[in-house]
């Protein structure tokens, strides 16, 4: 992650008159790094009313343009590391307080200790979750094997199609 990716782009304006593009040019250039809500949802695979929820809990602060949302390239920025917190299963609080320390970290080190411990706490709640999911599939796997046994009884038996009684099936 490059340090510039959340801080102020400054003005792009600025930037292309500095480069001795004029103003036109730098106004091209700054609705060029803009995004409407439908280009974020899109591209993302989001819905707009997900953004919206986000603004709404200070992890995107897009301008306005009359009644229209339009982001910048570090909303997007947020908004791309908003997703990647989600899949690692970190609440929208522990997101925006990642983000908030990107934004006024002087270096890198807090938010990189921070996140270290927020991923060590994520690896073990997912350790768990595996042994659970083993667990049960034992518990599945067994159960078929009950209920095989019992089909394997009732057709040596020559009876008819058993009917199921769950009081047969014993609890391992």
């Amino acid at each position: 992650m490059e340090k510039t990716a959340l801080t102020d782009e400054g003005s792009i304006a600025d930037h292309a008159a500095a480069a001795g593009l004029g103003l036109q040019a730098g106004e091209a250039l700054r609705q060029a790094q803009t995004f409407h809500i439908s280009d974020l949802a899109r591209e993302f695979g989001i819905t707009p009313r997900t953004i919206r929820f986000w603004e709404d809990q200070g992890l995107l602060f897009p301008q306005r343009e009359g009644q229209t949302r339009v982001f910048s390239r570090r909303d997007r920025t947020r908004l791309k590391l908003a997703l990647r917190g989600k899949r690692l299963g970190l609440s929208l609080a522990e997101i925006k307080e990642m983000i908030e320390m990107y934004d006024t970290a002087r270096d890198e080190s807090s938010q990189l200790l921070k996140f270290l411990d927020l991923l060590a706490e994520r690896r073990a709640a997912f350790e768990r979750q595996r042994e659970d999911i083993a667990a049960v599939l034992d518990e599945i796997a067994g159960f078929e094997a009950q209920c095989r046994e019992l089909l394997a009884r009732e057709a040596a038996a020559g009876g008819a199609a058993p009917i199921f009684d769950a009081a047969r099936l014993t609890l391992t």
